[in-house]
């Protein structure tokens, strides 16, 4: 198959590649699966957030929850308690994503063993 080969849906009146560009970019980005993936089941609490995503800075991760919730991806409820709780949640553009996130990931799990080995057999090579 090649690029040719795939059916690009057509550019609507107006559309710009840019911003298609930017969403794939914030779509793939490493820390948004992963956001978008512990939000599935529904709100959650951002220190929750923090905890369930391994590796991510309280920086990163915030910087990553507010270009989702620019995008009207997800969600931010501020409640006024004392200390303040927030709780983050897809929207409904944002559920939108789990299907083919979920494809990816599942793809990824079925592969990461072919993966492997192709990494092993080219850096032996």
């Amino acid at each position: 198959m090649t690029l040719g080969d795939i059916d690009f849906p057509t550019p609507r009146e107006g559309d710009d590649c840019r911003i298609v560009r930017e969403i794939l970019d914030l779509v793939g980005d490493k820390w948004t699966l992963y956001i978008i993936v512990t939000l599935k089941d529904g709100p959650v609490r951002f220190n929750e957030l923090r905890r369930k995503i391994d590796g991510i800075s309280q920086r990163m991760l915030t910087i990553n929850l507010r270009g989702l919730e620019r995008n009207g991806l997800v969600k931010r409820t501020l409640f006024p308690t004392i200390p303040p709780r927030v709780d983050y949640e897809l929207t409904s553009v944002g559920r939108t994503l789990l299907a083919p996130v979920m494809a990816l990931v599942t793809w990824a799990n079925t592969n990461q063993e072919n993966i492997q080995d192709a990494r092993v057999r080219y850096d032996a090579s």
